[in-house]
């Protein structure tokens, strides 16, 4: 996603399986790269996940 990509919305480059088409290839974004998901960002479930990005976000906006 060429301009970036607001929390809440899922990333194009996921697939069926929520794997990342992009995974281990040149082509994927710096910030997903340097990424290293644990735990307590995971939480039980991709509600709690993405409750972690969006707080993640929130911190780190202007």
């Amino acid at each position: 996603m060429p301009a970036g990509k607001p929390a809440g919305v899922r990333c194009a480059q996921l697939d069926e399986q929520q794997a990342c088409r992009l995974f281990g290839q040149a082509a994927r974004p710096a910030v997903c790269v340097s990424l290293r998901p644990e735990p307590a960002m995971c939480g039980t479930g991709p509600a709690q996940a993405l409750a972690w990005l969006q707080h993640l976000e929130s911190c780190t906006a202007p």
